[in-house]
């Protein structure tokens, strides 16, 4: 793995993406972004296609700034789009596909499934996918 790395967790709410995160971000002692906290943290609950842009534009930057002081950083957001994945522009892409959809009409209608993942997670056994992720971010390294 490229040290330091920029994951994202991505897929529909409910999907898993959270409880993913929190057991990686304990075995490759990262820096944890979730997009909820950082949503609240800036008092922004614009879901709109604009708001989201400007959510994976602020995830990406504080990303970089933990990418700079030499931290892995896992960040775990919906990012629904091409664009919003591209704006964001992670090392490793961790798709979790384990619903076909999210309780928000507007987030399922706006979520495009991403063409290029690092993996993707197909089942809700968090244990499982992050063995999983280790085992092939160590095989990135060789």
């Amino acid at each position: 793995m490229k040290s330091p790395a920029k994951i994202l967790i991505m897929g529909l709410p409910g999907a898993g993406k959270t409880t993913l995160a929190k057991k990686l971000v304990l075995k490759l002692n990262a820096v944890w972004l979730n997009a909820d906290k950082i949503r609240e943290q800036h008092q922004d609950w614009d879901f709109s296609p604009e708001g989201r842009v400007r959510q994976s534009l602020r995830m990406k930057k504080l990303s970089d700034e933990i990418i700079i002081k030499g931290k892995h950083v896992i960040a775990d957001f919906i990012c629904p789009t091409p664009q919003t994945r591209s704006d964001f522009n992670a090392d490793y892409l961790i798709w979790v596909d384990t619903i076909k959809e999210g309780r928000f009409d507007d987030t399922n209608k706006l979520f495009v499934p991403p063409k290029n993942f690092f993996l993707r997670v197909l089942t809700k056994n968090s244990e499982y996918w992050m063995n999983e992720i280790i085992e092939k971010l160590k095989k990135e390294k060789k």
